[in-house]
This record gives structure tokens, C-alpha cells and sequence, in this order.
């Protein structure tokens, strides 16, 4: 972690000018999101989460990016009442919204609403962590595709659903996956590709050689600091690119 802490600045002492978490409700439902706010922002960056829900590990990179001169907002895709503790816990929770794409958009539209009621600015990137990157690229799909400037996801799921498509006029896609991968294997990554190219969208695909699924996670046996640092750095580009500011 010593190189990281030297390229993106002290992780443990990362503070944005103003962060909390926020308690906010869907239908009824209660959910928490966490807000990290930018001195003088360039613009709003939505973060969604891995399988195991709004952690830590969101808030740290919610601080990250806030420290970057961006409006942070990590949404909550699961709900106070979803538990995660396990991996059985995890595949029920994502797989409830795999099955139903129509809560998928709705809980999305909700995390929108949340960071912009927040945020002095709307220009808007849109990243997500595994199911969250699945998650990035169903919003990209949705009809709420134009309410974002671009959607980048790392080592996240990539496989477009039965009945949906890519019709080429979606904001710029990016993708950070590990060549590594066995969750999301390269196959998948050439299926996507192809499927962009076809339909003529703007899109850019990183693959880091070695790297295994998650390999951004702080302090996990799957985190590979070569591949987070490339893909983070690579993502700071994509965002002074789509949010100058």
C-alpha cells in the first residue's frame, strides 16, 4: 500500500471538505448512501457498490474522488433490511435485482435523485465494482443513459441482458478488467466489445495482465496494486476528459 498511499495521497488521511452518510427511503424501504463533497467540485461522480452492499470500502473511494475536486455519492442498491454477511446473503441480494431489472432502474433513478439534491453541480460520471458495474452499464442501457457524461466500470459484470441492447447513442463506456478474471472472463469482455462496436459507441477497454476479479479492493488476498493504480489513474483521465469542470 506504500505506492498507493503515495500516488493517490495518504489513503488514511483522505478527508473531503464535508462527508456523511444519508439515510433516504424508497417506496417505503429505508436505505443508506454516503455523500462526500469537493472544496470547489468539477463535477458529481455516482458510486455503486460491490455484492457485499455500501461499505467502507465505497466511503474510502467516495473520499478518494472527493479529494480529487468531485461530489461523491456511493448509493445504496440493497436496502437497511438486505443482509450481506454472507455469500449466500450476497448472491440472494443481487440476484433479486438481476431478476428484476424494473427495481434495478428504479433504485438507480433513486441514488440519482439523492446525490443531485445534494450536489452544486450535475455534470455526472457513473462507476460501479463488480454487481456495481453491472449495475453502471444497465443505467447506461436505461433510459436515463443521457443523465450521466460517461460510465466506467471495474471488474464488474459486462453481459447485456436477454431483451436489451447497446443502440450506439450512449454516453462513452470504460472498462477495467483483470486478464485474470474467472468471474467475468474474457469472453465476456469480447461479447461487450463486439456488441459496442456493432451498434458504434464510444467505449474504451483496459485489461491488466495477472489481475484477478476485485482486484481494487483494499486489503483483500485479490487486490493487485499495479492494477488499481493503472486503473485509477486511468480513471482520473476519464473524468478530466467528461468533467472538466
Amino acid at each position: 500500500m506504500r505506492l498507493a498511499a503515495l500516488l493517490f495521497g495518504s489513503l488514511s488521511i483522505a478527508t473531503p471538505a464535508f462527508a456523511e452518510d444519508v439515510s433516504y427511503t424508497v417506496n417505503g424501504e429505508a436505505f443508506t448512501g454516503y455523500w462526500a463533497e469537493a472544496t470547489d467540485p468539477k463535477g458529481l461522480v455516482l458510486i455503486v457498490h460491490d455484492w457485499d452492499g455500501m461499505t467502507d470500502y465505497e466511503r474510502q473511494r467516495a473520499d478518494m474522488i472527493a479529494e480529487m475536486g468531485y461530489n461523491a455519492f456511493a448509493l445504496d442498491m440493497f436496502g437497511d433490511d438486505t443482509p450481506t454477511e454472507t455469500m449466500d446473503h450476497r448472491i440472494a441480494a443481487t440476484g433479486a435485482l438481476y431478476q428484476d431489472r424494473e427495481r434495478m432502474r428504479a433504485l438507480i433513478q433513486a441514488g440519482v435523485e439523492q446525490a443531485r439534491s445534494r450536489s452544486s453541480v450535475d455534470e455526472m460520471i457513473v462507476k460501479g465494482y463488480c454487481f456495481g458495474g453491472a449495475v453502471a452499464l444497465e443505467m447506461a442501457r436505461s433510459e436515463m443513459a443521457n443523465m450521466a457524461n460517461g460510465y466506467a466500470t471495474f471488474h464488474g459484470g459486462l453481459s447485456t441482458p436477454e431483451g436489451q441492447s447497446w443502440d450506439g447513442d450512449e454516453p462513452p463506456v470504460v472498462v477495467f478488467h483483470g486478464g485474470a478474471d474467472t468471474s467475468i472472463t474474457m469472453e465476456d469482455v469480447a461479447a461487450l466489445t463486439s456488441e459496442l462496436e456493432e451498434a458504434g459507441n464510444t467505449y474504451t477497454i483496459e485489461i491488466y495482465s495477472n489481475a484477478p476479479h476485485a482486484f481494487t479492493v483494499f486489503g483483500s488476498d485479490r487486490y493487485q496494486e499495479r492494477a488499481d493504480l493503472a486503473s485509477w489513474n486511468a480513471f482520473s483521465d476519464f473524468l478530466k476528459e467528461h468533467l472538466p469542470g
